[in-house]
């Protein structure tokens, strides 16, 4: 794979910071209220990769305008988004990860949008980097499917919103950014990568899941990044 450049966005701050523990040269770089983290990593095949890593923060328009941020900061060959999201596959469980093969938004009219490029009614993952991911989950022995998420503003802790989303969407995952990073990725004509952890399976009241100690679950999709990168 001939990419030499990758801008990361994140869920959590200490999902970031395990991603930069794994680089070279590390700086910060403060701006439009983010905290870019960028440095260089190794690959296994001796190359050097060109990092930057942000917290997009929650929602559509925190992580579409975090994306096209590192986008225009960075001048990257590919978009990766590394988080966690709300199961809605009953084959999986808490801490299986789900590849976004598709990503739909759940509140968003597409007949209208999708007139402007890409013009497209839903996105995808990139093929390449979907599958340098499942062999890396192979490898790693974590239970992965690539399927399809579905992004909205707002949270997922009823069966009944679960049941409506899936039989809307076909989702295995439900979650607040995907779909706009990928969105905004495919504007720019950049293959991107959606990677989600199960933190949930979306029955747990928010006001109780903020309170959850979900960084187990960022860290696999950490985990999962870094050895990504290794292998690029």
């Amino acid at each position: 794979m001939s990419t030499r450049s990758i801008v990361i966005i994140t869920a959590l701050e200490e999902e970031a910071a395990h991603i930069a523990e794994a680089c070279d040269d590390v700086e910060h770089v403060r701006r439009a209220s983010l905290d870019v983290i960028r440095g260089t990593l190794a690959t296994d095949a001796g190359d050097t990769l060109h990092v930057a890593v942000a917290v997009g923060g929650m929602g559509t328009v925190n992580a579409a305008a975090t994306t096209q941020f590192l986008i225009d900061l960075a001048a990257p060959d590919a978009v990766l988004f590394s988080g966690i999201a709300g199961n809605l596959n009953p084959a999986l469980h808490v801490n299986d990860v789900v590849l976004g093969g598709t990503l739909r938004y759940l509140d968003t009219d597409m007949r209208l949008v999708g007139q402007w490029k890409p013009g497209t009614e839903e996105f995808h993952s990139d093929p390449a980097l979907v599958a340098l991911a499942e062999a890396a989950l192979d490898d790693m022995g974590i239970t992965h499917v690539t399927g399809t998420i579905a992004t909205g503003n707002y949270f997922v802790d009823t069966p009944e919103l679960s049941a409506k989303i899936v039989r809307e969407t076909g989702a295995d995952a439900v979650e607040m950014e995907g779909a706009a990073v990928a969105h905004v990725a495919a504007r720019n004509d950049l293959p991107a990568l959606v990677i989600r952890a199960m933190s949930d399976n979306t029955d747990t009241d928010y006001e109780e899941f903020r309170e959850f100690d979900i960084s187990e679950y960022a860290d696999t999709a950490a985990k999962l990044v870094v050895t990504m990168l290794r292998r690029m």
